[in-house]
């Protein structure tokens, strides 16, 4: 998994972000999966028997570690950062990775360290003021394949998290709907 792990966040760690063309994309099957505002683990789920989520790394990072647009979006301090990869009916569909600022994981928001296995979205969507902002795309080449990725700001109780969504190439995201 290391060899994954390596490829697919590096790829999310360099992929070059863009404000999406919002009027173009809205009318794709692309652009649906995109610009979703909402839960992509609930989006997923509809998608699947099982989702299962896979930690790949939680661990720390100063602010000094941060790009400017990452500190502008989520404040100048230090991160937990979480990487995780998403398998629908034990397909790998995404690979995640969360920047959580030091002080979104207080009060109730601190379980966020602790998830484990269970999807993000599936904790920040339950709460009733969660929202998504500052959506943003790329496209990023892994191993010869273009492959779509997103970010976007996800807001829990008014805490901020970014979260940077690969789109690997068995996501349904790919697949025509019918």
């Amino acid at each position: 998994m290391s060899e994954f792990k390596e490829l697919h966040l590096q790829a999310l760690m360099n992929a070059r972000w863009e404000e999406p063309d919002w009027q173009t994309l809205e009318t794709t099957r692309e652009g649906a999966w995109l610009l979703e505002r909402h839960s992509m683990t609930e989006r997923l789920k509809a998608h699947c028997r099982t989702l299962a989520v896979e930690v790949l790394g939680l661990h720390e990072i100063e602010q000094s570690a941060l790009t400017e647009n990452e500190l502008s979006l989520l404040g100048e301090e230090s991160c937990l950062v979480r990487e995780v990869v998403l398998s629908g009916d034990g397909d790998a569909w995404l690979c995640a990775r969360t920047l959580v600022p030091k002080s979104t994981l207080t009060e109730k928001e601190q379980d966020i360290a602790d998830l484990g296995a269970v999807p993000l979205g599936q904790r920040v969507f339950n709460q009733a003021n969660a929202r998504r902002d500052a959506i943003e795309v790329a496209t990023v080449v892994v191993e010869g394949q273009s492959l779509l990725a997103r970010r976007s700001r996800l807001w829990v109780n008014e805490k901020p998290m970014l979260v940077s969504e690969l789109f690997l190439p068995d996501a349904p995201v790919y697949q025509e709907e019918g």
